[in-house]
């Protein structure tokens, strides 16, 4: 008979936990999304892109909400010519080919989306891709 008090016992705390949690996230709560950054930047280099944000590299993955720019920088040291080519579809305005620390290219995103992009010069030894993603609904009671 202990037993079976026991696991009425765990049974009464699980339902009390569910309730708590339905409480909290009820209609009454206000929702929203996370945050998502507005201007990320990668950094260019001799072979690489790498995101600012979040360390990936070839490819630099960066996510950024719609009418988010994205700064490329030339990092101290590239001297290497470099470019930031759109490749495939979506796509989005490339760069020039440029050379030399501290040069940038920005491009501000407007419709939602995973955009792929590699160099110019270097092709698919240097690689990344942003997503786009669309401004997040909110609820409110």
């Amino acid at each position: 008979m202990s037993v079976a008090r026991g696991r009425l016992a765990v049974s009464g705390l699980a339902l009390a936990a569910v309730v708590v949690a339905a409480a909290c996230f009820s209609e009454h709560s206000a929702l929203t999304a996370p945050t998502t950054p507005t201007t990320p930047t990668t950094n260019v280099g001799d072979i690489f892109f790498t995101s600012a944000r979040n360390g990936s590299s070839n490819p630099a993955v960066d996510t950024v909400a719609v009418n988010g720019t994205v700064t490329w920088t030339w990092a101290a040291g590239a001297d290497l010519p470099h470019s930031v080519q759109s490749t495939g579809s979506p796509s989005f305005t490339s760069s020039g080919i440029l050379s030399g620390a501290g040069n940038t290219y920005q491009f501000t995103f407007t419709a939602p989306g995973t955009y792929q992009y590699d160099c110019a010069v270097h092709g698919q030894l240097m690689t990344g891709r942003i997503v786009v993603l669309a401004a997040a609904a909110t609820t409110s009671p």
